[in-house]
């Protein structure tokens, strides 16, 4: 037991061992989901000036209750001109600008006009500023609208282009190179001479896991369990991070490690204190950073929720790449836990989560019908329903 190495030693070895990617310039469009390389700083101020928030007439507070002569109009994109003299108002529009002199909009619900001539036809405006937005109001110029290291969502993208960012400084996109390993592996949707024959899925499942980050993912296939062969592979692959599947435990063929290490790579560290996912191994060839996920398609997912995607988004530039977890009340009661950190597949429906009925690591259909992982600690005591449990959410 004393060898299996903490979680969350684990990960944070591995975020310490993972080197940032080049920085680069990117128009806004190919920024989606990438990381901050530094703060995107406001060019101007949002709003420029003092807008109207609704249609109607912009006056002088002063001035009520009125009447007013209307002098002219104001839209978006097509102020009007020149200082308002007392009595005067300008008719505008949701998003126009306030004209020079005018502090308040008295919306045209309210108002009664007949040519020229504007008269209360309500309460009016309650207070002075009332319906205008002033300058400034979102952001000023020199304010910062994301911090470095934050993940530009399409929110934040709209935010730096309304700030005056044509393109963004990020760091680039990973290079990810996946080799499955195992002589039973077959290509999916082939037909195998052998019944017993495992279609291999962990590389495009990994893909899939992985197309919402900034990676790009190279899939080198099945490679058999042979020491040549995979020390072949480790020595081919061109990337950032180099994922491999299965081979990764204690036996006869499982090769990851002496292929690793015969390729001029060094083990960080191997074995995790983890249900499931046990086995899974960090290392280094070269510059790339490697992690040997197991075989198994539940454990493979669930390494690579908690270390692969991580991975990716402190290299990438992420100010706090740890997962984030949120709590759940149980629907049901749970046993106490043994040495490792247990992830349980769990569905969530109104705030309660419920375990699926058999946790086996083979089960795929289990884990495909999982909305969630139910975190159990190391020695957690049993849980009762209605306790509080961490759970990881899945898409």
């Amino acid at each position: 037991m004393s060898s299996l190495l903490p979680v969350a030693e684990a990960q944070a070895r591995l975020f310490a061992s993972a080197p940032r990617v080049a920085v680069e310039s990117v128009p806004l469009a190919q920024a989606a989901g990438r990381w901050t390389a530094e703060p995107v700083i406001a060019r101007r101020s949002q709003p420029a000036a003092d807008l109207s928030a609704m249609d109607g007439y912009a006056i002088r507070f002063a001035d009520l209750p009125g009447p007013w002569r209307v002098v002219g109009e104001s839209a978006a994109g097509r102020p009007f001109v020149g200082p308002i003299a007392a009595g005067e108002a300008v008719r505008v529009f949701t998003g126009a600008a306030m004209s020079t002199g005018t502090d308040s909009v008295l919306v045209q619900e309210e108002a009664a006009r007949d040519g020229d001539m504007l008269t209360l036809a309500g309460k009016g405006p309650p207070r002075r500023g009332m319906s205008v937005r002033r300058k400034g109001l979102d952001f000023n110029e020199g304010d910062t609208l994301v911090a470095a290291g934050e993940r530009l969502t399409a929110a934040r993208i709209a935010l730096a282009a309304t700030g005056g960012h044509g393109d963004l400084t990020v760091n680039r996109r990973l290079r990810i190179t996946v080799l499955a390993t195992g002589d039973e592996l077959i290509v999916p949707g082939s037909t195998p001479d052998d019944p017993l024959a495992l279609p291999e899925g962990n590389s495009a499942m990994l893909a899939a896991m992985l197309a919402d980050l900034p990676a790009d993912v190279a899939l080198l296939g099945i490679i058999p369990d042979q020491l040549d062969a995979l020390v072949a592979a480790f020595s081919q692959a061109r990337a950032d991070i180099i994922v491999t599947t299965g081979g990764a435990s204690v036996g006869d063929h499982d090769l990851v490690r002496p292929a690793l290490e015969a390729a001029g790579g060094a083990i960080d560290f191997w074995r995790i204190a983890i249900r499931p996912g046990k086995p899974m191994l960090a290392g280094k060839l070269g510059d790339a950073v490697v992690l040997g996920l197991p075989g198994n398609p539940v454990s493979a997912f669930v390494t690579a929720t908690l270390f692969l995607r991580p991975l990716i988004a402190a290299m990438a530039g992420a100010n706090d790449p740890r997962l984030k977890t949120l709590t759940a009340t149980l629907a049901e009661p749970l046993p106490a836990n043994d040495h490792r950190q247990d992830y349980l597949r769990g569905t969530l429906a109104d705030g309660r989560v419920a375990m699926a009925p058999i946790q086996d690591s083979s089960m795929l259909a289990t884990l495909a019908r999982a909305d969630c992982l139910i975190v159990r600690s190391p020695h957690a005591p049993p849980a009762q329903i209605g306790d509080r449990v961490e759970i990881v959410t899945l898409a």
